[in-house]
């Protein structure tokens, strides 16, 4: 279980409420119930940070004029020019990418070191899985509209994100260079994103099969049924479609996604802290997405990239704004680094 931060599922943790003696859980109604005023009030204060503090240019662009829920992107524009590059940002599950504004300053200071980034809602909404085919299309769509506006052909361009946001950074990744997409990421960061659904989908099986003297997870068996759906069956009955769509697979010998990946720079960030996992939420090693990280970039070292990381740190990860610890957080990054290393790409 991975306690996703744009879904918060235990009681008392923002930004939505999930009280666990619910047995049923409905997604849908779940995000139809999220205020407006909330919103808004996230939109007004991102803008303010941004514009007021560090003086950066904000825009939020529609490619729908008619959904102002999704098929969007909010642009953080460097202050001079010349631009020296553009960074894709993808939020995790459920989060806005005002959200993203709250938990880490990296599209601040990638602005001042000259870096356009976009932070992306695909068409699927914020409950994107973002390895689906529709979320890829639509990444592409969003892509082709920044660079068209901006004039940034010739411009490095990278790709990165959190959690599940991490998972479709590098699936694009993977996806530019196997179909040659026009525009291919010449460096790729995730923040401990899960890369094996396999791995993913066995992990939340177990969770709700050892609560036989608790409630069951809900947020196991939400990811369980997504899973199922959006690869449309089991690992037993549709391996192949969790080899396609994964960004990463521990049993795909072929290595059918990341052999793409051979002369890409990427790196995984990770805090494995088992400790804070075993005692906060009952979690071990084999639920965690430092498994799927570590081996993938151990192949991608071993198939002959020597920019490939994996970089593991230790209590760096809180959340915002109550400052509360968690492992599995935008703020495990040190930005100022991470900035550097892109551009020396």
């Amino acid at each position: 279980m991975q306690d996703f931060a744009g879904i918060s599922f235990l009681k008392g943790q923002n930004p939505i409420v999930y009280n666990l003696k619910f047995r049923r859980f409905d997604f849908y109604h779940l995000f139809k119930k999220q205020s407006t005023m909330r919103t808004l009030f996230l939109a007004i204060l991102a803008f303010l940070i941004l514009n007021q503090s560090f003086g950066q240019k904000t825009e939020k662009i529609y490619l729908d004029k008619s959904d102002n829920n999704s098929n969007c992107y909010l642009a953080i524009y460097p202050e001079k020019l010349p631009w020296k590059g553009y960074l894709f940002l993808i939020p995790s599950f459920g989060e806005m990418p005002e959200g993203v504004l709250m938990q880490t300053d990296l599209p601040k200071l990638a602005a001042e070191q000259g870096i356009l980034t976009i932070i992306p809602t695909f068409k699927t909404g914020v409950k994107s899985f973002g390895i689906d085919s529709l979320s890829q299309q639509s990444f592409k769509e969003i892509l082709e509209d920044v660079i068209r506006k901006n004039k940034l052909s010739g411009l490095k361009f990278y790709v990165g994100g959190f959690s599940i946001g991490g998972s479709c950074a590098v699936k694009f990744a993977e996806l530019a260079i196997r179909e040659n997409f026009k525009f291919k990421p010449d460096a790729v960061f995730v923040i401990d994103p899960p890369l094996d659904f396999e791995r993913f989908y066995n992990s939340n099986k177990r969770t709700v099969r050892l609560s036989v003297n608790s409630q069951p997870s809900q947020e196991a068996i939400y990811m369980i049924e997504r899973i199922e759906k959006e690869m449309k069956g089991t690992p037993e009955s549709t391996i192949q479609n969790y080899y396609k769509y994964s960004p990463y697979s521990f049993s795909d010998t072929k290595q059918t996604a990341i052999k793409y990946l051979i002369n890409t720079p990427i790196r995984f960030y990770t805090e494995p802290d088992i400790n804070w996992w075993l005692k906060e939420r009952g979690g071990d090693y084999s639920g965690m997405n430092a498994l799927d990280g570590s081996c993938m970039i151990n192949e991608l070292n071993r198939l002959g990239n020597s920019k490939a990381y994996f970089i593991a740190t230790q209590n760096k990860g809180y959340r915002k704004p109550d400052n509360r610890r968690h492992p599995h957080s935008w703020s495990i990054v040190d930005n100022t680094e991470l900035i550097n290393w892109l551009l020396a790409q």
